[in-house]
């Protein structure tokens, strides 16, 4: 650079002159201008760098708890959105870690196995989680995160129990984090189309769901094996049984079987619920059930007896949850049927036609039509579905970019708005809407392990017998207090136990 440096000073007369004169000053005028040229390499407005430029500073610093199956994807999900970085990994697994090949595809990323830890050494360096682990575990993760004021990301379903999901929902804006839950199918167009249908009056007013899913694909309805394998290298157990109670490890309870176990999962209805209950909650703004009821199917045994687990999910169950009418509009039946009972084919439907997309769906019955959508409120149609292509009504909701593939980069973006912003207000599922959801998903499950309440007794020949006071009744439930009114029994299913050593921290 040939042009001299120079600057201008005032001197006392108001005369200008040339600082070359003062040869002290023009030291100091030149570190200050070399200092400030330098520091413009590092400090460049963002319209200079182009439009959707995103600074490495303003990237979310993300860490990932739970590295495996969803927990991969996720991750991915969120560094395609171009504005965050992965920038720590936890999982009780190291196997999950090499599986997936976590260290080169983010090699900057710190590792720990305890997330505990993590969140002690490392909070000033994060500013969001994402936690896609087992169900019993969300709800402590997610909460030590959020203390720390770290925005989340929590899989379905948000919690393990009605409690916990009350106590996030709460925490959200206690902390003053963004919040979104992992069932991506709520921000698809999909979902936007059935509500468009039943705000433009096409179905009437809606008094009866039915949603249905093929799931389990896992063991449930079996009891717990007697043998006693070793710990796979690279698993902490103890760690990954975290809040729940201590059993010795089992042969391929992870990373997947886990879910037919109620120490650790929520069932079918946990793994698909929250992905085909949510269009309905999305539509009707269901809030709270007032009852639950339920039947499941036991497995047979031998000697016209069947076995009943209380450890384990049921392989099928049918649940109908009543929620209260808004606005003078009738009270809301909604049908859950799971183990792939479906309901009846509504006769609108012809009789080579999909339903739902076959072995997933919802069907929403109303007092002028119906309608129907598959997994995530995917494939929204009229019935008879001659009227889908039919019936043209305008588009009043504003869709999310890119639909369900779109769920990860919204919630990033809004963390980065932070909280009260529109961004993080407009999410498809933060807390406010998917706390109430799963807290209806739980009461299904609640429902089904009242079913196997056994209180001993003898009959009237003095035999030994095994009565079931929590079957063949409804529910009674007090949303507010979170309470059943009727069976007192089933109200140990709201808030479970956690192990010694282990709290929610409220």
């Amino acid at each position: 650079m040939k042009k001299k440096l120079e600057t201008k000073t005032q001197d006392s007369g108001n005369k200008t002159q040339d600082s070359s004169d003062k040869p002290q000053d023009s030291r100091r005028s030149f570190i200050r201008n070399a200092a400030l040229a330098a520091a413009g390499f590092y400090i460049v407005p963002r319209h200079v760098l182009g439009r959707g430029f995103v600074a490495p500073s303003d990237k979310l610093q993300i860490a990932g708890v739970g590295v495996g199956g969803k927990g991969e994807s996720d991750i991915a999900n969120f560094f395609k959105s171009g504005k965050a970085d992965i920038a720590f990994l936890c999982d009780v697994d190291e196997r999950s870690i090499v599986k997936t090949k976590s260290r080169e595809l983010y090699p900057k990323a710190k590792i720990y196995k305890d997330y505990r830890e993590m969140l002690d050494k490392e909070h000033k360096n994060i500013d969001a989680v994402s936690v896609s682990i087992p169900d019993h575990m969300h709800a402590p993760v997610a909460m030590a995160a959020m203390q720390l004021k770290k925005h989340v990301y929590v899989q379905k379903p948000l919690t393990h129990d009605i409690y916990e999901a009350r106590m996030l929902t709460k925490a959200a804006h206690t902390n003053k984090v963004v919040t979104q839950m992992g069932n991506q199918g709520a921000s698809g167009d999909g979902v936007r189309q059935l509500q468009e249908w039943y705000n433009a009056g096409l179905i009437g007013d809606v008094h009866t769901i039915y949603c249905y899913t093929d799931r389990p694909v896992w063991p449930q309805g079996v009891p717990w094996s007697t043998e006693k394998p070793p710990v796979p290298t690279g698993l902490d157990w103890n760690l990954w049984l975290g809040t729940a109670p201590y059993r010795d490890y089992v042969e391929k309870l992870v990373p997947f079987n886990w879910r037919g176990w109620w120490d650790y999962g929520t069932g079918a209805l946990g793994d698909m619920a929250c992905h085909i209950m949510a269009p309905a909650f999305a539509v009707l703004d269901l809030g709270y059930p007032i009852s639950a009821e339920c039947s499941v199917a036991t497995p047979y045994i031998e000697n016209w007896t069947r076995g009943v687990y209380p450890d384990s999910g049921p392989v099928s169950s049918s649940i109908t949850l009543t929620f209260k009418g808004k606005n003078g509009k009738p009270d809301v039946k909604l049908h859950w049927m799971d183990g792939g009972i479906q309901p009846t084919r509504p006769e609108e439907l012809g009789p080579n036609e999909v339903m739902g997309d076959g072995g997933n769906g919802a069907i929403f019955i109303g007092t002028k039509g119906k309608m129907m959508c598959g997994t995530y409120g995917k494939v929204p149609t009229l019935l008879p579905t001659s009227r889908t292509k039919e019936v043209n009504t305008p588009q009043t909701l504003a869709r999310v970019p890119m639909g369900d593939n779109g769920h990860y980069a919204a919630w990033v973006e809004a963390a980065i708005a932070g909280y009260g912003s529109d961004a993080s207000k407009n999410l498809s599922s933060n807390f406010d809407i998917a706390g109430p959801l799963t807290e209806s998903v739980l009461m299904g499950n609640l429902a089904i392990r009242s079913y196997h309440i056994g209180i001993k007794g003898k009959d009237a020949r003095g035999r030994d017998t095994t009565n079931y006071p929590g079957r063949n009744i409804k529910l009674v439930w007090d949303g507010p207090n979170m309470r059943i009114t009727n069976f007192d029994e089933a109200n140990q299913f709201v808030k479970r136990t956690y192990r010694d050593g282990w709290t929610l921290g409220v």
